[in-house]
């Protein structure tokens, strides 16, 4: 079995926190210490005949996801880059025609959103074991959460009451709803046979692609041009813009799962959530005794039933109630926790200004390391930069702009022109406009370095690349 992840969303209404650069998936969202992405992949540790994991996601987000891949020491994994998205169809179409170009048409398949919490392990291992036996006799399974209250935000799955083929806890779907209005919510949760939509399947590959190729024949057709037309980057499948460009959006539901007489639904009670707002952090999160949580330096005095996220500054309440504060290195969010399903307009609104705090943190992470802009004038800005070991920049130079380079920690190695040469702690250097250079950590240790910039213009693309190690020439 393939554990196939779609890491491609942006989450926007966990905004200022998830940015389209560095969306929910890659953060730590779930109490401990692993991403989102991370938990996905862990909690299939106890699961038997697990493969070597297939991941969808951005191509902007190709290093983020091979970096906390390796952090978990996930060998060989298969990593699909799309240029653009193209919702789940046709996502898991390109992971199911590689998958079968490696294999027999028999693997199994097991669809998860890369951006959901779990807490309930075992109840979920149970849950596969249902699910397998019937996708191996060529059912197209999906799991429906147990739903312990009226929820309007979710869309909801139709089981009828029979077993499917005589599997217990395995049932035919009857049909999907839309998200309901209240009363109509109420009605499903009181009849017990209603489940909120997971977004989580179990299938073949084969039986996947056959039932799309009945019911969303164009969107096979154009995934199998762009598989055919996908070129390999590094350790990356890159899916090209030109070759992907025709296929239609389009998710599993309307694609396939409403269409097929294949689809079974598996009740799932596993302490889940999809981690879709602050409202449902706050639902999750470790309530002290006046139903408030925090994370960072917070002191709260009378306030009540409040998430307050901090990442470094002291966050003090006096009297709060039902708010979120989200206090990130360059925003500040406020909300009553009743319009959190609004956080949308803010971005929308950012976009709207041409805002970067809509797609990037002022610490972003690169291949090598990542750099914080710590300061900022119209002439000039100031970096840190942190330079992994064995890392090194692309050969570059910049139109615009002069960098200072002082060494905080560690030792680099400075290409200046002509010049190749080694800097250390509290040693410096000035690279002039036009001058062509590299930074490479050749140590063991990161390199921290600050760099301050001066010129017309600092904007990041002020940068002319010769060579890259990492395939952005």
């Amino acid at each position: 079995m393939i554990p196939v992840v779609l890491s491609g969303g942006s989450g926007t209404r966990l905004w200022p926190l998830s940015r389209s650069q560095f969306p929910k998936q890659f953060h730590a969202l779930g109490g401990g210490d692993f991403s989102l992405l991370q938990e996905t992949l862990r909690r299939l540790s106890t699961v038997d005949g697990v493969g070597s994991p297939v991941v969808v996601s951005n191509q902007e987000h190709r290093f983020m996801v091979a970096e906390q891949l390796r952090q978990l020491g996930v060998l060989q994994p298969t990593i699909l880059l799309e240029p653009f998205g193209r919702n789940t169809a046709p996502a898991v179409a390109l992971a199911a025609i590689n998958i079968l170009k490696q294999g027999g048409e028999d693997t199994l398949m097991l669809v998860l959103p890369a951006d959901h919490v779990i807490r309930n392990s075992a109840a979920f291992a149970k849950a596969l074991s249902l699910a397998r036996p019937a996708a191996e006799r060529g059912a197209l399974v999906t799991f429906g959460i147990v739903a312990h209250r009226p929820e309007t935000g979710f869309g909801y799955i139709r089981r009828e009451d029979a077993a499917w083929q005589g599997l217990d806890g395995v049932y035919p779907l009857a049909s999907f709803k839309e998200k309901p209005d209240l009363e109509t919510a109420k009605s499903y949760i009181a009849g017990g046979d209603y489940f909120w939509n997971s977004g989580m399947f179990m299938f073949s590959a084969n039986r996947y692609l056959e039932e799309l190729e009945k019911y969303a024949p164009d969107i096979l057709v154009n995934c199998r041009n762009a598989h055919a037309a996908m070129v390999q980057d590094f350790d990356f499948l890159r899916i090209t813009s030109d070759s992907f460009g025709p296929c239609r959006d389009e998710s599993i539901d309307y694609a396939v799962m409403e269409h097929t007489d294949s689809a079974v639904v598996i009740p799932l009670d596993a302490d889940w959530n999809d981690v879709g707002s602050w409202q449902a952090l706050w639902e999750i999160g470790e309530q002290d005794g006046n139903g408030n949580v925090c994370h960072g330096d917070v002191i709260n005095t009378g306030s009540r039933n409040c998430y307050i996220y901090g990442e470094q500054k002291l966050i003090a309440t006096l009297g709060l109630e039902n708010l979120v504060v989200v206090d990130t290195d360059d925003a500040l969010l406020i909300a009553d926790k009743s319009m959190v399903q609004d956080v949308k307009l803010v971005v929308d609104e950012l976009k709207r200004r041409k805002r970067t705090q809509v797609s990037s943190h002022r610490k972003v992470y690169r291949p090598w390391g990542f750099y914080d802009s710590i300061d900022m004038g119209e002439r000039h800005q100031a970096k840190r930069i942190v330079l992994k070991p064995g890392a090194k920049l692309s050969l570059q130079l910049h139109h615009h702009r002069a960098e200072h380079w002082i060494i905080v920690s560690g030792t680099a190695r400075v290409t200046k022109g002509e010049e190749s040469f080694l800097l250390s702690e509290n040693q410096s250097t000035f690279i002039p406009v036009g001058t062509v250079h590299c930074l490479e950590n050749p140590g063991v240790i990161p390199v921290v370095m600050i760099e301050v910039q001066s010129g017309s213009y600092l904007g990041e693309d002020d940068i002319v690349r010769f060579q890259d190690n990492y395939g952005r020439v």
